[in-house]
């Protein structure tokens, strides 16, 4: 079935076809809309022609800036972005030469997952275990003890991208959200 959760089909294929841009999405997936989030990857590759975090980590930083800031940009805060996407990039391809892949198949366990996870930039520990949900629900990396070190977001539900599937279940999780904003707001 593959990647439903740019809600735009080229989009969607790009993160069935580049690793990367599914972590890119993640990355991105922070005080902006999750499938524009998603989008990101895809915004990269058409403007830069690759999405090889060798070649990301070593372009100009103010040339990637600019490209990642074109409208549509690849986020709200596009220059900031640039500037994670690029060490995200660099640390890919230091740590892992290059493949995503190596982030999430060599780990034997969900606890080592979570800990690589939470080492990139940006990834504080609620959205590392969310990517850990979404990496065991969408694409069936379940190293043991996969569901602890995600918490709730292991669970069957609608909490996070990690449960978008198609468009009902991306309205259910933003509905999910914005019950639980609303909750914490009213508690406060």
């Amino acid at each position: 079935m593959g990647f439903q959760i740019a809600n735009e089909p080229a989009a969607d294929q790009v993160l069935d076809q580049y690793p990367f841009a599914v972590l890119v999405g993640m990355m991105l997936d922070q005080q902006y809309g999750m499938e524009h989030a998603f989008r990101g990857g895809w915004k990269v590759l058409n403007r830069f022609g690759t999405l090889d975090p060798a070649a990301i980590a070593a372009a100009d930083p103010e040339a990637f800036k600019e490209l990642c800031s074109q409208p549509p940009a690849i986020h709200r805060f596009p220059g900031s972005m640039a500037t994670r996407l690029q060490e995200l990039a660099a640390l890919i391809e230091s740590r892992y030469d290059g493949d995503v892949t190596r982030l999430w198949t060599e780990p034997d366990t969900g606890k080592e997952l979570l800990k690589r996870i939470q080492e990139l930039p940006g990834f504080g520990k609620q959205k590392a275990q969310i990517f850990v949900a979404l990496l065991a629900k969408q694409l069936g990396v379940r190293p043991d003890g996969w569901e602890q070190a995600a918490g709730d977001y292991a669970l069957d539900g609608y909490r996070s991208v990690a449960d978008v599937v198609d468009a009902d279940s991306l309205r259910k999780v933003r509905e999910y959200k914005q019950q639980k904003k609303a909750a914490a707001k009213s508690a406060g």
